[in-house]
């Protein structure tokens, strides 16, 4: 199977994890919000039939849904901070219940303490401890019937399904796959074991059987077979984890892991998975279209005056490659028509003008033309791309986008910019821009990658902006 079918595969299997657990914030929410109106009817339309001098109640139902949804919103606040949408941990329903009940308890104080800091007369005591039980018991009731509706899904027709190759031959490797293949609710599918002998053939065996996690037990191969394994898994997006093991190998984080009680450490190059994938792409597509709508008297501006000044597209469409796809990138046109014709010409005649390393950077293009010139000295022929920050091509912010003809010249540490989207901007960039050489860039691209945090995108996305505005070098 080609590469891009594999990485396929790959990417609706960690989609549908993902869905499934961030499906649980707005079912969290409605089982809140059903919650709070269930206590409602209880205390209105069933309690005060007994006794209706002592449940006397006089909150509207309007007032009390914005009640209830403002409680919600706290609720689910005081949710995250207890760690009850952790997208890497895996509970049992008993262990769900408890952290429901604990969970749920400290957002009922959280509660309290605002109506007594309030100092307001609440009408009912009731509200808030009915409130409080039947939040619990909805909230697990929705967490029971996403973790059944999940389970059917994998066991039946093995949706979002993590194939799995072991490498080890030994007990404990053996028990691992027997326990695995026991449950088949678990989500993993035992795909290939492979003895530790065959190193050298791993990478082929794991691209025909579509393996998006490879599971090391027990290592007892050099550290060089262990390094290059380890890249071979990030490069193809691969998970890797491995058994505890007094192995040691250079790595930005690790996440535990435990599958039928066997305990596991997975290498994980970026902290751009779960919740970080979402609040990332939530900035994508907020930042952006924002953007397009301020920034659209620029964009007829720049327009008139590409039109204005050569025949041609105002837009140029680039072939670039994100995350091992690739992908048309559009900027405004900054230089003639059809100017990639005489890149074979330009780089025959001028090397001397032309950055060395894999990718291709010329000082002083003479096809750029003047319009082009002030467009590069602003930055602003790079704005179309934020269509393709909305498309889900790129990121706001990440590593440069490179060409496809020069991923065949790069070595495999640098291919680890392929890792995440590429950004309109990002580290790199902000660096040094095209003073940069091509191996500072990778490694600036791989710290943001290994290091990724939204205060950083925030600072890049800020000195960016300085840039555009005070700093008139080139892109």
């Amino acid at each position: 199977m080609k590469n891009g079918a594999f990485r396929g595969i790959y990417n609706r299997m960690k989609k549908s994890d993902l869905f499934f657990n961030v499906l649980r914030l707005p079912v969290d929410f409605v089982m809140l919000s059903a919650a709070g109106i269930a206590t409602y009817l209880l205390r209105t339309e069933i309690l005060s039939t007994f006794r209706p001098v002592l449940f006397e109640f006089n909150l509207p139902l309007i007032k009390y849904i914005y009640l209830v949804l403002t409680v919600s919103g706290i609720f689910l606040a005081v949710y995250a901070i207890s760690g009850l949408y952790s997208l890497k941990v895996r509970r049992r329903m008993a262990d769900e219940f408890f952290k429901v009940v604990i969970g749920s308890s400290a957002a009922i104080m959280v509660v309290i303490i605002y109506i007594f800091l309030r100092q307001e007369l609440f009408d009912s005591r009731f509200l808030v401890l009915g409130g409080w039980f039947f939040a619990i018991i909805f909230v697990f009731l929705g967490r029971f019937i996403i973790r059944h509706l999940q389970v059917i899904l994998v066991s039946k027709y093995n949706f979002g399904i993590h194939r799995v190759a072991v490498i080890g031959q030994n007990e404990a490797a053996d028990k691992f796959c027997r326990d695995i293949k026991s449950d088949p609710s678990s989500g993993y599918r035992i795909i290939q074991q492979i003895n530790e002998a065959s190193m050298g053939s791993i990478p082929s065996v794991i691209r025909k059987s579509e393996i998006d996690e490879v599971v090391l037990i027990n290592p007892s191969n050099s550290p060089r077979q262990l390094r290059d394994l380890v890249d071979f898994c990030q490069e193809n997006r691969i998970i890797f984890k491995f058994v505890p093991d007094p192995y040691q190998v250079s790595t930005a984080h690790f996440d535990a892991d435990i599958i039928n009680g066997l305990p596991l450490i997975e290498f994980r190059k970026t902290a751009l998975d779960g919740w970080g994938r979402v609040i990332k792409r939530a900035i994508d597509i907020l930042g952006p279209s924002l953007g397009l709508i301020v920034l659209s008297p620029i964009f007829l501006i720049c327009a008139f005056a590409i039109k204005w000044e050569t025949a041609g597209p105002v837009f140029v469409k680039l072939r670039r490659v994100s995350r091992h796809a690739e992908f048309d990138l559009y900027k405004f046109r900054s230089m003639i028509d059809n100017a990639h014709v005489l890149n074979p010409y330009l780089r025959s005649m001028f090397n001397d003008r032309v950055d060395s390393g894999p990718l291709w950077k010329m000082r002083n293009d003479p096809r750029v033309t003047k319009v082009g010139r002030v467009l590069r000295k602003y930055r602003v022929d790079e704005l179309p791309q934020l269509f393709n920050v909305l498309k889900g091509d790129m990121s706001l912010v990440g590593p440069r986008p490179h060409q496809p003809d020069e991923i065949s010249m790069y070595q495999r540490h640098h291919k680890k910019v392929l890792a995440i989207k590429a950004g309109v901007t990002g580290l790199g960039q902000v660096s040094g821009s095209s003073d940069l050489s091509f191996e500072r860039e990778v490694a600036l691209d791989g710290f943001y990658i290994e290091n990724w945090s939204l205060l950083t995108d925030f600072k890049i996305i800020a000195k960016t902006a300085v840039k555009m505005l005070f700093d008139k070098s080139a892109v």
